[in-house]
């Protein structure tokens, strides 16, 4: 690339490497974003996209290679020369500071005045179609909302570089929608875009631009009009991969004959959600769809016993199980694997091992003095096994996984007490395209075994491929019940959108 060239470039890296240790992360690394392109950049969990982001931002110095931002060379790696430069990224997962307001958690650092700052956020908000209550505590705040109180940071800084890793994971159709409007909008004013995300469906909507990461080198990359979905695939493959036999993943189809349901919800309410009924069979995978605040995860943590019930019944297997608490219902043979595995799912600073057991050694735990080491060691290596878990042993502590072995481990735990009943909210939240393919194979596997699942997921594409039957909820109601030959994108967006087949 000419000098002439990297100076009309926003950022320009060229032949970045990096290493921790005797572990190479990144090998030659070469990129660059110009002024109105969306590079979407994908890549597994430890492909080194994070690594990439962290030299970009200024946070790690590269061990060799240059950085150039609007043709200047980058000789100092500090977070305040990158954001000074024009360069602000946005997390996937939400830093914010719990018991501060909205408004201050969006407007914290900056010096200008308070009225001035206010006029100019409520504006953004406004343009995007947004409304957030500025004045509420952000530890009131679901997942996507803290995610849109992030790209609103961002979004103030007026960045010539925008980073955004993964921010459509937890937002709901419309939110997307309007994601994609602003980006259109920022494109339009000259702002580069380094785009992360594991959804290669997004890629061919967003991005002007692709690169695919794998093993710290960059397997192939340049405007999305030369590539397609299978052609993207096969850059995230190890080349010595073979192909999935098909009939390892193959869709089985429910024999509903002579079966009676597992699970029942009669006339079920609760906090953010009421008269909700529905069946789940043995061998079943229900999809549970709707939009974010639709009271699906509220749903889930009733039956589960998290909270209180206000009304109707839970049966499992013919026996009411209403209102048990949570360890009962456990023990009767429900289990619930939740959407956020930081907050909820995950012992981060216990080992592998302690995280698989807890719940299936809970009750020898407290009739003994030590728990049954063996029994902990062979359930923990079977699941290692099982899901191809990536650890370098039982003992490593969960929180130094990468996101998608960190999801393996939580399932593993809810199996562990072979359950009758998996609940399973947003399991592919936030993880690469490898390890999603992962945990499909693992709730195949359970459906073969004749669990039953209630999927719950925002992703429209896995209700469709895995789901046997489907419920949308609206505004905390079940609005309609798909059988399998119904389940289509359309479909399932109307429903959650509460639209008629008229208006549609």
């Amino acid at each position: 690339m000419s000098q002439k060239a990297e100076s009309e470039k926003l950022l320009v890296v060229k032949d970045i490497k990096k290493q921790f240790g005797l572990n190479v992360v990144l090998k030659g690394i070469d990129l660059s974003v110009a002024s109105g392109e969306v590079l979407a950049l994908v890549g597994g969990n430890g492909a080194g996209k994070s690594t990439l982001m962290k030299i970009i931002m200024g946070i790690y110095q590269p061990d060799y290679g240059e950085v150039y931002i609007g043709g200047d060379r980058i000789t100092s790696f500090k977070p305040i020369v990158s954001l000074e430069k024009g360069i602000y990224m946005v997390p996937q997962e939400p830093m914010l500071f719990p018991n501060m307001t909205v408004e201050e958690n969006i407007l914290i650092g900056f010096k200008e005045s308070h009225a001035s700052l206010d006029e100019r956020l409520r504006k953004i908000m406004a343009d995007i179609g947004w409304n957030l209550d500025l004045t509420r505590k952000a530890l009131s705040l679901t997942i996507a909302e803290q995610q849109i109180v992030e790209l609103l940071r961002g979004l103030m800084r007026n960045a010539r570089l925008l980073i955004l890793d993964e921010p459509t994971s937890s937002l709901t159709f419309d939110e997307v929608l309007s994601l994609f409007k602003v980006i259109k909008g920022l494109k339009e004013k000259g702002i580069g875009i380094i785009y992360i995300t594991h959804r290669l469906s997004e890629v061919f909507v967003i991005g002007t631009h692709v690169a695919i990461m794998r093993d710290g080198h960059i397997t192939l990359q340049g405007p999305i009009a030369d590539f397609n979905r299978d052609m993207l695939v096969k850059g995230l493959l190890p080349d010595n991969m073979q192909d999935i036999e098909k009939e390892d993943v193959a869709y089985e189809k429910v024999d509903y004959e002579g079966k009676k349901p597992v699970l029942t919800l009669d006339h079920f309410s609760g906090y953010g959600f009421k008269d909700v009924s529905f069946d789940v069979y043995p061998g079943e995978i229900l999809g549970l769809a709707g939009l974010v605040g639709a009271g699906r995860t509220e749903l889930a943590t009733t039956i589960f016993g998290r909270e209180k019930p206000l009304g109707g019944k839970v049966f499992l297997n013919g026996q009411d199980v209403t209102g048990l608490s949570t360890r009962k219902i456990i023990d009767a043979g429900i289990n619930y694997v939740p959407e956020d595995r930081h907050l909820n799912g995950l012992f981060g600073m216990d080992s592998v091992a302690a995280n698989t057991t807890s719940s299936f050694l809970h009750n020898r735990a407290m009739g003994n003095a030590f728990l049954d080491r063996k029994k902990e060691y062979e359930i923990t290596e079977k699941y290692i096994k099982d899901f191809r878990t990536k650890v370098t042993g039982q003992d490593q502590e969960a929180g130094s996984l990468s996101g998608g072995n960190q999801q393996k481990i939580v399932i593993s735990r809810c199996l562990a007490t072979n359950p009758k009943v998996v609940i399973l909210d947003e399991p592919t939240r936030g993880i690469d395209a490898a390890a999603r393919g992962d945990v499909y194979s693992i709730i195949l596997e359970l459906k073969k075994q004749g669990v039953a699942i209630i999927l719950i997921s925002s992703d429209m594409e896995e209700i469709v491929e895995l789901s046997d039957r489907a419920v949308v909820m609206y505004q905390g109601y079940k609005k309609d019940e798909f059988k399998k030959e119904e389940i289509t994108q359309p479909a399932l967006m109307n429903a959650s959108f509460n639209i008629t087949e008229k208006e549609a």
